[in-house]
């Protein structure tokens, strides 16, 4: 059967049409199972961070909800250290989209552009852990290794004297190399850290493999991946700092 140029193009249209409608359709259908998946998983990162769980340990949105009963939410103000927000409000607050909307955000001082972070936001969020023997601050980081933006979780013991844990949820590192950020015998070496000097400055740091000689505060670096541990260090060194949750975190302390 023979069929004209002007059919083929009106069938052809209409196909189209089909079905592009049924992909923005699905895409709009999804959405919000997509946010509510993009919830939990950021969730079940701070409880595993808090030790609460284990990493990558599945769990119920509503045992996760459960859980979160005993974790405040709250939304800073990255300059002054004061809680702006609670609760639900805090809830759907995101930093890291906030800090790409130059409004929300401004340009990240020169002592930390090693990190290549470009802007800070002017609000950041803190989890309060009030599960009980779980008791603990978390704070998302970010920072870039050799070919990515790393992000993730840190968490603090209650009086701040030390790191509970570190985890990073989204990175594209070279496994096997920068990738180990994944690796729980690395994440594991941070767990009990001193996180602050005498002085009140950010103390936990890393150091290249092999080289820690304290300890109680040094970590060391990924083998063969000197600018992924590099990435870390300045990160760790901006967030805990005045610059990232530090005012904040000074008024915990006190």
């Amino acid at each position: 059967m023979d069929f004209s140029n002007r059919y083929i193009l009106i069938f052809a249209a209409v196909l189209c049409l089909v079905c592009s409608l049924a992909v923005s359709t699905l895409a709009v259908g999804l959405k919000e199972r997509q946010e509510i998946n993009k919830v939990l998983d950021q969730r079940l990162n701070v409880l595993a961070v808090a030790g609460v769980i284990e990493t990558g340990e599945k769990r119920t949105k509503e045992e996760v909800d459960e859980l979160f009963e005993s974790i405040k939410e709250l939304v800073i103000d990255r300059k002054t250290g004061e809680v702006l927000l609670e609760g639900d409000a805090a809830s759907k607050v995101d930093p890291i989209k906030e800090a790409k909307d130059p409004a929300l955000s401004e340009p990240t001082p020169s002592d930390h552009k090693r990190t290549q972070v470009s802007t800070l936001p002017d609000r950041l969020k803190v989890y309060e852990v009030g599960i009980e023997g779980k008791e603990c601050w978390v704070i998302t980081v970010w920072g870039n290794g050799l070919w990515s933006t790393m992000y993730g979780y840190m968490a603090l013991a209650p009086d701040l004297s030390e790191v509970v844990g570190i985890t990073f949820y989204e990175h594209g590192e070279t496994p096997g190399l920068g990738g180990e950020v994944d690796n729980p015998i690395w994440k594991g070496q941070w767990v009990g850290k001193r996180a602050y000097g005498d002085d009140g400055a950010p103390l936990v740091t890393v150091v290249k493999p092999g080289m820690a000689t304290d300890r109680s505060y040094q970590v060391d670096g990924m083998s063969g991946a000197t600018i992924t541990s590099n990435g870390v260090k300045w990160m760790v060194d901006l967030w805990l700092g005045p610059d990232g949750y530090g005012k904040f975190l000074q008024g915990v302390q006190q």
